[in-house]
Formats: C-alpha cells, sequence, structure tokens
C-alpha cells in the first residue's frame, strides 16, 4: 500500500510539473507574439512619414490631391524623379554633398582618434581635467558659436570655401568621449606585448589600437555622416555661391520654387536619403556593437 499510494504521489508530481512547463512555455510564447505585435507597430508608427514620403514620390500630379489618400500609388511613374534632375542641377549638389561629407568625416575620424587616445591610455598631469572641460562644453549649443566660427572663418580667408564650411565641424565633442571610452576597454596586456616587441607609439596606435575600437569607429562615421550630409544652415552662411550648396539647401531651394508640387519635393528627399540608408546598412552591426559597448561603459 505504501509503495503503490508513494508511486502514485511521483506520478502526480510529475504530471503537475509536466503541466507547469506546458502553462509556462505557453505564456512565455504568447508573450513573445505580444512583444513582436508591438515592434511591429512600433516600427511602422515610426516609418510611417518616410513611406509616406517614398509613395509621394512615386504618384502623379493628381493622385497627390485624391480622396481617399492613395498610400500604395496608382499608376507608379518614376517621371518624377528624372524631371528633379532636369529642373536643378542635382548632380552637382550630390558632388558637392559627397565632397563636403567625405572631408568632414575624414577630418573628424583623424583629430577625434588622435585626441581621444592619449586622454585614455597615457598618463600625464592634468589629463582628467582636460577630458572634463572637454566634455563640459557639450552643454553649449551649436547655434552659440556660429558668430564666432563666422569671424574666425573670415579672418583666416575660408569664406565662401568648403574647408570653411567644414572646418568648424571637424572635430566633436561627442566623437571624443565615445573613442576614449573605446580606448580604455581595450587590455593593458596587448599594448604592453606590442612594447615588448619594439612597436611604438604610433604603430602601438595604428596598428592594435584602432583595429581594436572598429565598432565605436563605425558609430562615429555614421553620425558625421548623417550630420554633414544633411546639413543647411552653416553651408547657407559660409557659401556666397549657390553652385556650391549641398543638397540640404539646395532641396530647401526646390521646395521654394515648387511649393505645391509635392511629387518633386518627395522624389528629391528621398534622393537625398538614400545615401545615409545605404551607409547604415553596411554599417548597422559595427553600429550596434559600438553603441551597446558605450552604454556598457
Amino acid at each position: 500500500m505504501n509503495s503503490n499510494s508513494t508511486s502514485i504521489s511521483v506520478q502526480s508530481r510529475v504530471s503537475t510539473h509536466r503541466s507547469y512547463k506546458k502553462t509556462r512555455s505557453w505564456k512565455k510564447v504568447m508573450a513573445s507574439i505580444l512583444l513582436y505585435i508591438l515592434l511591429v507597430i512600433a516600427a511602422l508608427f515610426c516609418l510611417g512619414p518616410f513611406l509616406w514620403l517614398l509613395s509621394t514620390a512615386f504618384k502623379t500630379g493628381e493622385n497627390v490631391y485624391a480622396f481617399p489618400p492613395q498610400f500604395i500609388p496608382h499608376p507608379i511613374t518614376f517621371k518624377n524623379f528624372i524631371d528633379v534632375f532636369d529642373i536643378m542641377p542635382l548632380w552637382k549638389y550630390i558632388y558637392n554633398t559627397v565632397y563636403m561629407t567625405g572631408l568632414g568625416v575624414g577630418l573628424n575620424l583623424l583629430l577625434c582618434t588622435i585626441t581621444a587616445y592619449p586622454l585614455a591610455r597615457i598618463q600625464f598631469p592634468g589629463r582628467n581635467f582636460i577630458f572634463y572641460a572637454i566634455v563640459s562644453t557639450m552643454v553649449l549649443p551649436n547655434a552659440a558659436g556660429m558668430i564666432v566660427n563666422f569671424i574666425i572663418i573670415q579672418k583666416l580667408n575660408l569664406y565662401n570655401t568648403m574647408l570653411g564650411v567644414v572646418l568648424p565641424s571637424a572635430i566633436s565633442v561627442f566623437n571624443i568621449f565615445l573613442l576614449r571610452q573605446a580606448f580604455i576597454t581595450i587590455p593593458n596586456d596587448m599594448e604592453h606585448s606590442a612594447r615588448i616587441d619594439g612597436a611604438r607609439e604610433f604603430r602601438i596606435f595604428f596598428s592594435i589600437m584602432l583595429p581594436m575600437i572598429r565598432p565605436a569607429v563605425a558609430t562615429v562615421v555614421i553620425f558625421d555622416f548623417m550630420a554633414f550630409w544633411n546639413s543647411l544652415i552653416w553651408p547657407v552662411i559660409v557659401f556666397d555661391d549657390q553652385d556650391k550648396y549641398p543638397l540640404a539647401p539646395a532641396l530647401q531651394y526646390l521646395q521654394g520654387t515648387l511649393a505645391y508640387n509635392f511629387p518633386y519635393i518627395a522624389a528629391g528627399t528621398i534622393i537625398s536619403i538614400i545615401p545615409m540608408i545605404i551607409i547604415f546598412l553596411i554599417l548597422q552591426k559595427q553600429f550596434i556593437n559600438g553603441m551597446v559597448g558605450a552604454v556598457k561603459m
């Protein structure tokens, strides 16, 4: 009797445990499904303006004002993209933007890395004070320095030049902070091993340190690329010649000229967005790793 009752008790416990596990796994699956539904809704909410802009770029002039609104354009036309290139010298503006963005991103990477490296890896008096003094300038708005920057650009005879546009943004305090935090996470053993092998400071910096912080460098590239590519106010202030404008001011000119031709404006905006999407898709893995590393630091 005792053995039978014991076996029945064990079986009941096993069945109870199995049912509990099934209930728990079912709840976990339902929670995951609900989470994915919420994420899809949030993604659609965030992508809504871009998808509507993309839809407008493929519409004809009559379909823009159709009621009810057409989310999927019918008929689809590519004429808006062709006409934008005919209305304005868009290739010239694209070249100006690529040149300005490449120069700005290159200078930022060079200056920010050689500034962040000694603040992270080299011991010298006042190192922390210098770092905190640099970081404290982040509280100042960018607009506060425009007048000073403009006066300096004029004194240096850089007015109406591409270098005059890029130079005030050639180094970023946020980039210095991000790269310094990335340099700090590199183990000291790698640096000591390189010094034992006879490597000097510049070789350690270029051959060991920079490859170890690729995610942070990719993050800097994405942020700077977006900042320079979308630069609007400062190029208008510095450039006196409209032929030197980058894409953002040129699209504002297009918007002012064709205030009611929304398909043309949407097509020009989509053309300006495509390079940023490509850069992010290429560097997205490194970007996520860099941001996760920055949060952990």
